[in-house]
């Protein structure tokens, strides 16, 4: 995969863009598909397939500056490694301003997306939130993201919202 998307401190940061998570190649699709309703710019929709952000994800961490682990840059890359292992599918999504990185969440949800990020320069927001999330305590560089799991991991909140037959042709909107 080409190095096409900013980074910082080597790692994954595509500020002005939002990043969609998806259980399946199917919802992935049917999601991008039911985007193109939001009037986007004809290129600001990049899919990801699971096997290309784990390509990425490897890459970033060989190049990981030591300061990338102040932040949660470092960690939201290992979260998404460990979605990545699970088969999920991307959308990267360019988003004008903060009612645009809305409107594209928003659109993206009915189709089983797990977790979309607004990558700001100084800021990476969550706009996607599920009833069953605990509420959030704690995350640091040490602590790593908090998943809103009972164990933390970002693999139970994958389990906890496995592919869903009826989202993957976004039949539920």
């Amino acid at each position: 995969m080409q190095r096409d998307h900013a980074t910082s401190f080597g790692v994954f940061k595509p500020v002005g863009h939002v990043l969609i998570s998806f259980p399946s190649a199917e919802q992935a699709a049917s999601a991008r598909q039911a985007l193109g309703d939001l009037d986007l710019a004809e290129d600001a929709v990049r899919a990801y397939t699971d096997r290309q952000m784990l390509a990425q994800i490897d890459e970033d961490l060989a190049r990981a500056s030591p300061v990338a682990a102040v932040g949660q840059e470092l960690n939201l890359v290992k979260a998404h490694r460990e979605l990545a292992e699970r088969g999920y599918h991307w959308l990267l999504v360019r988003a004008q301003n903060d009612e645009e990185a809305r409107r594209v969440a928003e659109r993206a949800r009915p189709f089983g997306a797990e977790r979309a990020q607004q990558y700001g320069h100084f800021f990476i927001i969550e706009l996607i939130e599920h009833e069953a999330d605990l509420h959030q305590v704690a995350e640091s560089p040490d602590r790593g993201l908090d998943a809103q799991t009972p164990s933390g991991s970002e693999g139970e909140r994958a389990e906890l919202r496995p592919a869903d037959p009826a989202a993957k042709t976004g039949s539920e909107r």
